[in-house]
C-alpha cells in the first residue's frame, strides 16, 4: 500500500543523506554560512547529522516525487556532547527542515506535532530545540508550545505529556 501524499514515515539510518542535507539547510537558514564539508568536519555541527536509534533518537520524513519534502528528528544527545539546544539528559533535541520547494505548506508544523506526540507516547517529559535570533521559525515553535528556557538565549523547550 502506498502512503498518502504528505504522510510521514519513520526516519531510518538509511536516511542519513536526508539528515545531512537538512542539517546544512538549517545551519544556512539566513544565508550561506557553512558548506557540507564544514558540517562534516566540525563536531558541533556534525552531531546533528548522526541519527542513532539505539540511543533513543527518532524522527519522521515526508517523501515526495522528487525526494524528501520535510524531515524532523530528535536526538538524545548525552550531557558530555550536548547540542546547542541541550537542556538535560533525557530531553531530546529536535531539528526540523522543509526542502525549499516544500515550504509554507504546513509540513514542518505537522512533523513537529508528530514528533511531540511520539515523544509523549514514548514517555519523554520534554523536547528542546535551538533557534537563532531572527529565525522566523520561532513563531511556529511558540504556536506548538515551545517556551524559552531561562538563561539560555535561543533554547526552547516543549513539555510533553503522555496521552
Amino acid at each position: 500500500m502506498t502512503p498518502a501524499p504528505d504522510s510521514p514515515r519513520p526516519l531510518s539510518v538509511d536516511d542519513g543523506p536526508v539528515v545531512c542535507e537538512a542539517t546544512l539547510l538549517n545551519f544556512n537558514w539566513s544565508r550561506d554560512r557553512f558548506t557540507s564539508d564544514d558540517v562534516e568536519r566540525r563536531p558541533e555541527l556534525r552531531r546533528y547529522t548522526r541519527f542513532v536509534p539505539g540511543r533513543g533518537d527518532f524522527g519522521f520524513v515526508v517523501d515526495g516525487p522528487e525526494g524528501w519534502q520535510a524531515v524532523v528528528w530528535v536526538l538524545m544527545l548525552p550531557a558530555d556532547d550536548p547540542g546547542y539546544g541541550f537542556v538535560a539528559p533525557g530531553i531530546g533535541e529536535l531539528s526540523v527542515c522543509c526542502a525549499p520547494d516544500s515550504r509554507r505548506r504546513g509540513l514542518g508544523g505537522r512533523l513537529v506535532s508528530v514528533a511531540l506526540d511520539h515523544a509523549a507516547r514514548a514517555g519523554h517529559h520534554g523536547v528542546s530545540l535551538s533557534v537563532e535570533k531572527g529565525n522566523p521559525a520561532r513563531r511556529l515553535y511558540e504556536r506548538l508550545g515551545f517556551v524559552d528556557v531561562d538563561g539560555r538565549p535561543g533554547t526552547m523547550l516543549a513539555t510533553v505529556v503522555a496521552p
